[in-house]
Order: C-alpha cells, then sequence, then structure tokens
C-alpha cells in the first residue's frame, strides 16, 4: 500500500532516517549522485556509483551498507526534483510517502501513517507528517531559526505523502527546480489547483539542526533564483497561497542600491581628484549602513548574542542584500529565456 522514497546523495544521516522507519515499511532509496549508468536504474550496491556534481567521489559508506529490504534507484545526479520523480515512478503502490535524507521519524511513525491514509476520502492527494524541529535550551541561531521554520511550513517533503496517480496527473516535480527549495510548494500548488487536497496527519517526524558552516546564509540565497520561477508559474501571490511571509527582497534591492550609489560615486570622487565628496554619496552611505545594521540587528536580536554568532551575523548581513539581488536576477533572466 505504501512506499517510503527518500532522495540522498549518502550523508550519514540517511542511516537515522531508515532505522527509524523500520523494516516493516517498502523504503526506495533514491541515489542522486552523478551515476555511471543511466537515471531511473536499479542498483544492489549503490556505492558502485559514483557521486554528485561533474566529477567522480568515493564510494559512499552509508549507501554500501543500506538494510536488505532497501531498493536502491539512481537517478544521476539531477538534483531532489528529479530524484523523487524516480523514486515514485518505480515505487508501485497506491501511496507514496516522501522523507528527507536527515529527518528523524518518531517512534510508531509507521503505524501513525497507516492510520493517516487508509481512510483518506478520494479527492485528498496528499497527508504531511506534524514536523518538529528539536532546539537547544539557549536561544538558537540564526541557522537554527532557519531550519526551524520547517514546523510551521506547509506541505514540505521532509515528511510528505501522495496519490502516484495524482503525481502523474500533475506531471510530479517540476524538475526545473534544481535544489530542495520550492519543488514541494510548486507541486502542493498545482495539485491544488487540480482540484485535489492537501491534509495535515497525526504522525510526528523530527527535523535534527546542523552546522552549515559560517557562509551557510549566504548560500541559501541561490534560492531567490527559484522564487523568480514560482513567481511566472504562480503569479505574485504565491508566497500567501503557500501560507508564507512576505520576503526581503526590496529592503535588499535597496540596501544594494544605496551601496552601489555610495561606492560608485565616492570612486567617481578619487577619480576626478576631487576633495569633497559628493553630498549624494554620504547620504547613500548612511542609508545603506542603517539598513545594514537593521538586518544584522534582526538576526542577531532574537539569537544567542555568542562573538562568533554576533561575528557571522555582521558579515553575512552585510553580503546576503547584494548576493540575493543577484541569484534574482539570474532566476529572472533564466525564466524569461
Amino acid at each position: 500500500m505504501i512506499t517510503v522514497v527518500i532522495p540522498t546523495i549518502g550523508r550519514p544521516s540517511l542511516r537515522a532516517t531508515l532505522a527509524a522507519v523500520g523494516p516493516d515499511v517498502p523504503v526506495i532509496v533514491v541515489d542522486d549522485r552523478k551515476a555511471s549508468g543511466p537515471p531511473g536504474t536499479e542498483s544492489a550496491r549503490a556505492g558502485t556509483v559514483s557521486a554528485g556534481g561533474t566529477h567522480e567521489q568515493e564510494p559512499s559508506a552509508v549507501m554500501e551498507s543500506l538494510p536488505a529490504h532497501v531498493r536502491v534507484v539512481r537517478s544521476g545526479g539531477r538534483g531532489p526534483a528529479a530524484a523523487r520523480n524516480a523514486g515514485w515512478r518505480a515505487a508501485g503502490t497506491p501511496w507514496v510517502v516522501f522523507l528527507d535524507d536527515d529527518v528523524v521519524p518518531a517512534p510508531g511513525w509507521a503505524e501513525a501513517l497507516h492510520k493517516d491514509l487508509i481512510d483518506l476520502p478520494g479527492d485528498v492527494a496528499g497527508s504531511q507528517g506534524r514536523i518538529v524541529v528539536p532546539l537547544p535550551e539557549r536561544p538558537p541561531t540564526d541557522a537554527e531559526r532557519h531550519t526551524a521554520g520547517l514546523a510551521g511550513a506547509l506541505w514540505v517533503t521532509a515528511d510528505m505523502a501522495y496519490r502516484p496517480s495524482v503525481l502523474a496527473a500533475v506531471g510530479g516535480f517540476d524538475e526545473r527546480f534544481p535544489r530542495a527549495y520550492r519543488e514541494d510548494a510548486d507541486l502542493a500548488l498545482r495539485v491544488g489547483r487540480a482540484g485535489h487536497r492537501l491534509v495535515v496527519g497525526e504522525r510526528v517526524t523530527a527535523h535534527p539542526v546542523r552546522a552549515d558552516g559560517f557562509w551557510a546564509s549566504v548560500r541559501f540565497q541561490r534560492g531567490n533564483a527559484d522564487d523568480a520561477l514560482m513567481r511566472r508559474l504562480h503569479g505574485p501571490s504565491w508566497r500567501t497561497d503557500i501560507g508564507g511571509g512576505p520576503g526581503r527582497l526590496r529592503l535588499h534591492a535597496l540596501t544594494t542600491a544605496t551601496g552601489l550609489t555610495a561606492s560608485l560615486l565616492a570612486a567617481a570622487s578619487l577619480a576626478t581628484r576631487r576633495r569633497v565628496v559628493p553630498v549624494v554619496a554620504w547620504v547613500a552611505a548612511v542609508g545603506w549602513a542603517g539598513l545594514s545594521a537593521e538586518f544584522a540587528w534582526r538576526r542577531i536580536a532574537p539569537g544567542p548574542r555568542t562573538p562568533g554568532e554576533v561575528l557571522r551575523m555582521s558579515v553575512t548581513s552585510v553580503l546576503i542584500p547584494p548576493v540575493a539581488c543577484v541569484h534574482r536576477l539570474r532566476g529572472e533572466w533564466r525564466v524569461r529565456r
């Protein structure tokens, strides 16, 4: 009746996910490392394939020691959307449940999953698990708060069940979304517009926080390119339609514009050997500093305010606005070609 589909690039956290699911539910692990064979093929030993990007990597120890009940399907390193499509198309059951490879289903999850799905009426196409994010007792860092946002998000594939018949009808996940970002929201909107309902079940899945490094918040700005595709596909109200709040892109654009104005005018003054920098440059510089400081404090204030966190927030808050704008422009260019 149910198949669990887990896309992965062989992260060690996959072990805990599989252990929590248990052996009583069929599982398809979709190896999304760059495979030596064609996408969609199965492998008895996933460790024989090569890993992501455009270069070969060593076989993942996790993928070499999967439980016997787990099937492995290759998706060729084309991203989470393509990996999930390969998984549900290989399932052959009335329901598929997508899990991320870093979540930990709660004890009794398999039984609760069965109860969530068994009596759903035919117009219900999907059921989301209840996502919890364990946080430390101290105030959470910016990265931890970012992960904690999953607890209130709708239709995220950290734990999301769908009927494959509905996925086939709407075309599955849109593989133009290259990251684990917005592809689940896009699918949910298309399923809803096709006349189906989505519900939240009673099963519980934990999504642990993890350290993503000093520059993680800057890397996350790549998602602005995917937001451009969402707007193109679903119109300007797409954030409201998925239950999200307004973004900060307009303020990022203003911050970037004031910073560029101040820099260019100051550089022009130096190039022409003027002794006085134009007043407009000073006004722009003050505006940039104020906006940057407000953004940094907004991220620092609810956190632990340790020296390392304050430094990280201060540095990345300066870089995020222009990086976000560049990625958004890249996304707009891509969707208009």
